[in-house]
C-alpha cells in the first residue's frame, strides 16, 4: 500500500528556512498528484501546495507564494517542500498527501512532522 513518511521539521526562527523531504513507496506514482497539507493548533488542516508527480502543474496557498516551493525527484521517490522566509504563523504539523490524478480527494497520508517558527 502506499506509504508516505515525511521528515525535515523542527523549531526554526522566523525569517528561517526548512525543507521538508516526503518519501513515497508502494505504489507507481507516475500519475500521481503530490501535495503538502498543514495543521496549526486549534485549527482546521488546510492545503499548502500541490504538483503532479513529474512536477507540473504546481499550485500554491496564497500565503505561501513566493516563499514556498513544492519540488520533487523522482529517482529518489521523494517530494519535497522549501520553505524560506518562515513566520510564526506558519507553524504547524505539516502532512505529505497523495492521490491519483483521477481522484478529486487526497487519499493517502504521512504522519506529519512539526514545524515551529519561533518570533
Amino acid at each position: 500500500q502506499v506509504q508516505l513518511v515525511e521528515s525535515g521539521g523542527e523549531l526554526v526562527q522566523a525569517g528561517g528556512s526548512l525543507r521538508l523531504s516526503c518519501v513515497a513507496s508502494g505504489t507507481y506514482f507516475g500519475n500521481y498528484v503530490m501535495g503538502w497539507f498543514r495543521q496549526a493548533p486549534g485549527k482546521e488542516r488546510e492545503w499548502v501546495a500541490q504538483m503532479a508527480w513529474n512536477g507540473a502543474f504546481k499550485t500554491y496557498q496564497d500565503s505561501v507564494k513566493g516563499r514556498f516551493t513544492i519540488f520533487g525527484e523522482n529517482d529518489k521517490n521523494t517530494v519535497y517542500l522549501q520553505m524560506n522566509s518562515l513566520k510564526p504563523e506558519d507553524t504547524a504539523v505539516y502532512y505529505c498527501a497523495a492521490r491519483p490524478q483521477y481522484t478529486p480527494t487526497f487519499q493517502n497520508w504521512g504522519q506529519g512532522t512539526q514545524v515551529t517558527v519561533s518570533d
